[in-house]
């Protein structure tokens, strides 16, 4: 049964408001129990739902109290924030509710959202409270608005979602490392520019994630998770506007959960103006931020309360059959595109012209199978191969050499180092296509 766990990192270190918090914590659980039951009642998930807002509220209204007393500084966003979840959020959920007479599903977004907003919250506002507040990023010079970017995101990955995250990438092109969750925001500037933000979770990150949170294994994102998601991604912007002003993330006017193919639409239309990608050492995640309309001409369903439901089960139904992805490593840009044409439509071609490019888009795209050239200037295929053998997160990778060469001595100096085979670039484009296909049919 899930269960949202209360943990001694949740503790802001002020007892009335750490006792409240896990007070929420416990309404939320006995509310999960009880949607949960088979033999529940309207009335019961009614009532169950009026205590928890209303104690919601209560403690919105205590916290601020305490704020004011103590004369607290961030005051005024911190109770927007209260405001918008008490006075928009909260109603419209409950409006749900009620026109869908509570049923599982309806009492299971309340609940996904409660859960992803409180938990954030704590780990962020509630925190600041204390003086652990995140740098506002004023006046700093162009070519340093990156870095302090980067520490701002890498706090707030360790904040909300308790994962320490390093830096991998900061040219991010939409590469695709799996399955994913991108939640997009689309903002307004205070003189009506756009910008368009997209967050992208690898899909274990966020089992990780919400499984932590429910103290359970998820198996698979549902329905609650991307919920869960959803509202920390929402907290994770708002740390965001306040850190760095000069984005002027002046109002939401859009949410919405994109496919890895809109991600790359978006891409190809507008280049973002940064493009981050973090290893949080449970998957991966993304920053991107583009400060034009990046899916104009592709209109996204946006999330409201109207559609919340059906939205999310529309996107967690869809219909993805990944293909196996080949890193193809040629300084020929012949020979690239021959194979490029042969494979391209039965798998995910990534392409590399030397062994550097190549180590680089092996950690961020984890392909199934590399296709190696062996005879490259500088940097050739056998020091590549040795390097791929030497990373414990690339070693079990299959490398087939390509090689232009037949005779039996440089077929022999090849299979030393122990690929997984070779492959002949003289072979007919018939032959290339039948090896690769009977590769991956034997390990099927």
């Amino acid at each position: 049964m899930e269960q949202v766990t209360w943990r001694d990192y949740y503790k802001i270190g002020v007892d009335f408001i750490d006792k409240e918090h896990k007070q929420l914590f416990s309404t939320i659980n006995k509310l999960l129990t009880i949607s949960e039951s088979e033999d529940k009642s309207e009335w019961a998930c009614r009532e169950g739902v009026k205590y928890l807002k209303n104690h919601t509220i209560q403690h919105f209204e205590h916290e601020e109290e305490y704020m004011r007393s103590i004369q607290y500084s961030e005051y005024e966003i911190h109770k927007r924030l209260h405001d918008n979840f008490r006075k928009s959020t909260l109603p419209a959920l409950e409006k749900e509710m009620n026109e869908m007479h509570f049923s599982t599903e309806s009492i299971r977004h309340f609940l996904g959202v409660c859960i992803g907003w409180v938990v954030a919250h704590t780990q962020t506002e509630d925190l600041a409270i204390t003086g652990k507040v995140t740098s506002k990023w004023t006046n700093i010079p162009h070519e340093k608005e990156k870095d302090a970017l980067e520490q701002v995101i890498v706090q707030l990955i360790g904040d909300i979602f308790q994962r320490d995250a390093k830096l991998i990438s900061e040219q991010y092109a939409g590469e695709n490392f799996g399955k994913m969750i991108c939640c997009n925001f689309s903002y307004t500037g205070s003189q009506k520019e756009k910008w368009d933000i997209t967050l992208v979770f690898e899909e274990q990150l966020i089992l990780h994630i919400a499984g932590r949170i429910m103290d359970m294994q998820y198996p698979k994102v549902d329905d609650m998770a991307v919920n869960i998601i959803r509202y920390m991604s929402r907290q994770f912007m708002e740390r965001i506007r306040e850190s760095f002003p000069s984005l002027d993330l002046f109002e939401l006017k859009k949410e919405a959960l994109m496919t890895h193919e809109q991600l790359i639409g978006s891409f190809e239309r507008v280049h973002p103006s940064c493009s981050l990608l973090f290893d949080t050492g449970k998957g991966y995640f993304a920053f991107c931020a583009s400060t034009r309309d990046s899916m104009r001409g592709k209109i996204l369903p946006s999330i409201n309360a109207e559609n919340a439901i059906d939205s999310i089960k529309e996107y967690l139904s869809r219909e993805e059959i990944p293909k196996r992805k080949i890193l193809l490593v040629d300084d020929s840009d012949f020979m690239r595109a021959r194979i490029v044409k042969l494979l391209s439509e039965d798998y995910e071609m990534i392409e590399a012209n030397s062994s550097v490019s190549a180590i680089k888009k092996i950690t961020i795209n984890r392909p199934d199978l590399i296709l190696l050239d062996y005879e490259m200037p500088v940097f050739d295929g056998r020091q590549a191969l040795e390097m791929i053998r030497s990373e414990k997160d690339t070693a079990n990778i299959p490398v087939i050499f390509l090689t232009g060469r037949g005779d039996m001595e440089s077929v022999k100096k090849v299979m030393q180092l122990k690929p997984e085979g070779y492959m002949l670039k003289t072979l007919s484009d018939a032959d290339i296509k039948k090896t690769i296909d009977m590769f991956f049919g034997l390990r099927a």
